[in-house]
């Protein structure tokens, strides 16, 4: 991780370690970013805007400290000078200080890493594995969009792929982004799907009984 690292900071994207995120970029001080990244090392950090964002979103509005860095794979510059990327998460950061001499963020950065996991917890993780497959139908029906989960997959990537896929708040992807291991992460995942289930039943309930 570079010593300065871009920050693109929006309201409603969590990027999770070790998966994809295409993004259009298309305000002036964004293409500027994204530009001198493609020229170095094609790093940029997501982080979430804190509450309240609406008040400065053309300043410096406050962000959530830990976000996710990100290496550019594939850019694409359309003739008005806009931008098609595509990032792929790499790892978790807290942000140290900020520098504004540039028209967009950048700041030093601290890596964030996971706590060991021991082989209790693997097989907790690999239980919640089996409880989030399992979950995934409903929430599917509920959208009507199939989910397939690769058997290959592991356990790490599908966690974190749910996590930044799938229906949910800005705010409870943040919050999954902050845990501290794979199995809170995990074990997090399932409790909000499980809510999420219950809501959507209950609430089908309620309309069928009115």
């Amino acid at each position: 991780m570079s010593d300065l690292l871009p920050l693109f900071p929006l309201p409603n994207v969590v990027l999770f370690p070790n998966v994809f995120l295409p993004l259009h970029i298309f305000e002036p001080r964004y293409r500027e970013m994204v530009a001198d990244a493609l020229r170095t090392d094609r790093m940029i950090g997501m982080t979430l805007l804190a509450p309240g964002w609406e008040r400065d979103y053309e300043g410096r509005p406050a962000v959530y400290p830990v976000g996710c860095s990100g290496v550019v794979t594939h850019a694409e510059r359309l003739g008005d000078g806009r931008y098609n990327i595509v990032l792929r998460g790499l790892e978790r950061f807290r942000i140290v200080n900020e520098d504004h001499s540039r028209s967009y963020r950048r700041a030093i950065v601290e890596p964030v890493l996971d706590r060991a996991m021991s082989h209790d917890d693997l097989a907790v993780v690999r239980t919640h594995r089996a409880k989030l497959e399992t979950l995934l139908a409903p929430m599917a029906e509920r959208t009507g969009r199939e989910v397939r989960v690769p058997a290959a997959m592991s356990d790490e990537d599908l966690v974190h792929a749910l996590a930044q896929y799938l229906d949910l708040e800005p705010l409870e992807k943040q919050a999954l982004l902050e845990k501290q291991s794979l199995r809170a992460r995990a074990e997090s995942l399932v409790e909000l799907l499980e809510m999420k289930i219950l809501m959507a039943r209950t609430h089908h309930v309620s309309n069928v009984a009115h």
